[in-house]
């Protein structure tokens, strides 16, 4: 965050495990009056968590005033499904570029609008009761640690950040601010992803030491080189804004005439020419995270919650065209994960960019992969999503009990959390674990090496050059 004469941030590094907060602190806000309230009035009485609405929560009776920042391109659907839910109201919008905002300022006429998020959480203050953030990867940790430091409630899109000391940092922030948070990875509580793990849990295809996932991103230009020149940038648009904390480079509109990048642009199901922006930042690696990046948190989110997943302690990847500054057309990435919670050693393999695992000798004549699916390989057979291959032995198949909360989802978990209900499934904590492991496997692409991951210490043992992409610079005058 561009710190200039702002306050520092309660959250800010070097005051993570500080148990006080500094001096210079800001004053106590209307929702610290709230929180302090709620609690002294519970030491002296036992009153129900939601009449209270617990610490720093809304209770039913008050209307949810959100702050949507990235609201032109996916975050038009999401802000929208926000909106749809009860008692929700949105009440301010920000977006560095007003013309593609523009079809949400008209969704939304009466919510108040802005261009740097920072002027808005400074100015709405305690108007403001919680921030969806849906811009590009590399500045959802800044926006996201703001939020937090303003004592709102956040939900990210995924992943949840650029590179692995950020989502640290968003783990570590939002522990102990102790608020609703929520990361927009397809949910893991839907009945589809309980009944698989249920199945897996119950033993269905015995160990599993082995399971795929492969997805037919990306949709967007990758392995391209960055082309030359400068566009004018329109008035409609802050470039420096939109670039944030990573390195700057001039605006270009559109692939010059022959470039190969075009024959992507133009194969793809929604083809738009832009080089940076709108939506083709992701195959950037100082904007964006790849097809890995941007598809394997929503798959991961069911695997990793199926198999009692955590941290991997070796990654290695093989891809096509690796430049420096993109992600390849096409990858395949392994993952090793040690024993834990009563379940073996797993290996977890990634593909994208149309490739796929072989075809599994269950999977009955004549049908094929999906074009995009997981598939969980066990010492007593397969399960490709969340049903036993050959479909003959999932009829036989006596489902066990239903022991998992299928819940409402992304948006509805988010709103419940912040009602002081059950926190979302896909909390800052847990989808920290979800864009690390993405991160990794973005990092192997990038060195080509088989890397070894210490978790605890955060580095990689057997490749100091690895370690620099853990935690990149930020341009001058942006830091967490």
């Amino acid at each position: 965050m561009n710190h200039g004469n702002r306050n520092r941030s309660r959250f800010n590094a070097r005051h993570l495990d500080r148990q006080i907060r500094p001096q210079n602190a800001p004053t106590r806000s209307r929702r610290d009056f709230i929180r302090d309230t709620g609690l002294a009035l519970a030491g002296l009485t036992v009153v129900p968590r939601h009449v209270l609405g617990g610490a720093g929560r809304i209770p039913p009776s008050q209307t949810i005033q959100v702050a949507g920042i990235g609201v032109g391109g996916v975050g038009h659907g999401q802000i929208t499904s926000v909106s749809r839910q009860k008692g929700v109201r949105i009440a301010y919008l920000c977006d560095v570029d007003q013309a593609y905002a523009r079809r949400t300022y008209d969704r939304f006429p009466e919510a108040k609008r802005y261009r740097d998020f920072r002027e808005m959480l400074d100015s709405e203050g305690d108007k403001i009761d919680a921030v969806y953030c849906g811009t590009p990867d590399h500045t959802h940790a800044v926006i996201s640690l703001a939020a937090l430091d303003k004592d709102k409630h956040v939900c990210c899109v995924k992943p949840l950040t650029r590179t692995i000391h950020e989502e640290r940092i968003l783990a570590r922030a939002a522990r102990r601010a102790q608020l609703a948070t929520q990361v927009t990875a397809s949910s893991n509580t839907t009945d589809a992803v309980c009944r698989l793990c249920e199945m897996i849990w119950d033993g269905a295809i015995g160990d599993v030491r082995e399971a795929h996932v492969w997805s037919n991103r990306p949709l967007w230009p990758q392995g391209m080189l960055r082309p030359p020149g400068q566009y004018p940038v329109p008035k409609t648009l802050d470039w420096d804004l939109w670039i944030g904390p990573a390195p700057m480079r001039p605006f270009v509109a559109e692939w010059p005439a022959g470039d190969l990048a075009l024959r992507q642009v133009k194969a793809s199901r929604k083809p738009r020419p832009a080089v940076y922006h709108p939506w083709n930042f992701r195959g950037w690696w100082d904007f964006g995270t790849g097809a890995l990046g941007d598809m394997g948190c929503h798959h991961f989110n069911h695997v990793f919650k199926a198999l009692k997943l955590r941290y991997p302690t070796a990654v290695s990847a093989s891809a096509s065209q690796v430049f420096d500054e993109t992600a390849p057309l096409a990858s395949i990435v392994t993952y090793d994960f040690p024993a834990r919670e009563g379940m073996p050693p797993l290996r977890l393999v990634w593909y994208d960019g149309g490739l796929k695992p072989p075809r599994p000798p269950q999977l009955e004549p004549g049908r094929q992969l999906p074009n995009s699916g997981n598939m969980y390989i066990g010492d007593k057979g397969v399960i490709l999503e969340n049903r036993i291959i050959p479909e003959q032995k999932m009829s036989a198949y006596k489902l066990p009990p239903k022991t998992l909360t299928r819940r409402s989802g992304t948006w509805g978990e988010w709103v419940e959390a912040i009602r002081g209900g059950q926190e979302a499934a896909c909390n800052f904590e847990w989808a920290s674990v979800l864009a690390e492991a993405v991160l990794l496997g973005n990092i192997a692409i990038r060195t080509g090496k088989p890397l070894n991951w210490d978790a605890g210490q955060m580095k990689f043992t057997n490749n100091d050059p690895a370690n620099e992409y853990v935690r990149p610079k930020y341009r001058s005058g942006w830091s967490l």
